[in-house]
């Protein structure tokens, strides 16, 4: 059975910048009368009112589980043996380590066409598996999702996806990429940035900056966000005919001693990204065009929910924090977990546009948060098994 999806026409109209209300159905062939097929149809999907989150978990013995917080019903959906590491492109959840990479349909998404927004739910699925190597982060639009860990990336065909599949459209060299504005924006472990097309070749484009030390990446709706040893590049397009790629390098203050970011983080489309460095955590808000520390001591995560709207960081006492981003003063404080020990991956702070969501594998639960109310504890879901893993899909 499909599970809803937009077809290969509609991912290449997503691709080529005209995913619009203008696009013609999706899903199967087209109507013989295109007016009885209501806008944003997708065959085999149910259109909702308003996002629907799903936390998708691996647990230390290769179990994969989702949990859907609206019902707190949660399941088990398949399996990820020696899982290391988990990302997720909105949709898909990627799931793996060395031996290679579970992908599942989590069967939730967001089409978001600027001035309006469709949510989707449909069948949640195994979709297949991948060779080890990627999947440690991943970066996607409608028409491809890259995929990376250490030095490759691989890049995979959406659409086939949505049809569950696994096809691998492309493969590159490069640390960090990026998806956007109709490209693959490629950064080497040398600090060189490529732009290419989306089977990999080159587009004949140049941006005239460079990034070293790639890490962490993230696409806003202020532009596209490369991390790198000295600071962030961040990509927009140009409005003119020829939709060129424009590169603007926003650079650490001077003076801080905190090293550069580790990662990239935050409320899906939000402007403002935060990641842990050495000793803080570094907010970077898109829109202005700046950096700031917080000084928040060494840090598990860090998530920021948007503009104007607190970062969240989780220390390593098991202490979740909200921070003003603009003054890094800290705003609230809540007792979560107690501090992971051993050796597996740190737990995850995710955040959508209501609540907040931290992964408590000591305690084998996971714990819901208002970020907009002093960090108040809403929900506590307590699980049979010990939740390693968590990225929320939705968006």
């Amino acid at each position: 059975m499909r599970t809803g999806s937009a077809t290969r026409a509609v991912a290449a109209c997503a691709a080529a910048g005209l995913l619009a209300a203008g696009c013609g159905p999706q899903g199967g062939e087209p109507a013989a009368d295109e007016e009885s097929v209501p806008h944003g149809y997708v065959e085999g999907a149910e259109e909702t009112a308003e996002a629907q989150w799903r936390l998708v978990m691996a647990d230390p013995d290769g179990g994969l589980h989702m949990l859907d917080p609206a019902t707190e019903e949660v399941e088990e959906v398949g399996e990820a043996p020696g899982a290391e590491h988990a990302a997720t492109d909105g949709r898909f959840a990627y799931v793996g380590g060395d031996a290679g990479t579970a992908v599942f349909d989590s069967g939730t998404w967001t089409v978001d066409h600027g001035d309006h927004v469709h949510y989707y739910k449909a069948e949640a699925r195994a979709v297949g598996e991948l060779g080890g190597g990627a999947g440690a982060w991943a970066a996607g639009d409608t028409a491809v999702t890259v995929l990376g860990g250490g030095d490759r990336l691989q890049v995979l065909d959406r659409a086939a996806l949505e049809d569950g599949e696994v096809d691998e459209a492309a493969t590159a060299d490069g640390a960090a990429a990026l998806a956007y504005a109709g490209h693959l924006i490629v950064a080497g472990g040398s600090g060189e940035v490529a732009v290419l097309d989306r089977e990999g070749g080159p587009a004949g484009a140049e941006i005239g900056e460079d990034c070293p030390d790639p890490r962490g990446q993230a696409v806003t709706r202020r532009g596209a966000v490369l991390g790198c040893s000295d600071g962030a590049l961040l990509l927009t397009e140009d409005d003119g005919e020829d939709g060129a790629l424009r590169a603007e390098k926003i650079g650490y203050p001077d003076g801080e001693d905190a090293g550069p970011v580790q990662g990239l983080h935050h409320r899906p489309g939000a402007a403002v990204l935060a990641g842990p460095a050495d000793g803080g955590v570094w907010v970077l808000d898109v829109g202005a065009a700046e950096w700031t520390l917080l000084d928040t001591g060494p840090a598990l995560a860090a998530s920021a929910a948007g503009e104007d709207m607190p970062v969240l960081v989780l220390g390593e006492d098991g202490a979740l924090r909200s921070y003003d981003p603009a003054t890094g003063e800290e705003t609230a404080e809540t007792e979560l977990i107690e501090p992971p020990g051993g050796d597996g991956p740190p737990p995850a702070v995710t955040i959508d546009t209501g609540r907040a969501y931290v992964n408590d594998p000591e305690g084998g639960a996971v714990h819901e948060i208002d970020y907009n109310d002093d960090l108040r504890l809403a929900r506590t879901f307590e699980l049979d098994f010990a939740p390693a893993l968590m990225v929320e899909t939705g968006w």
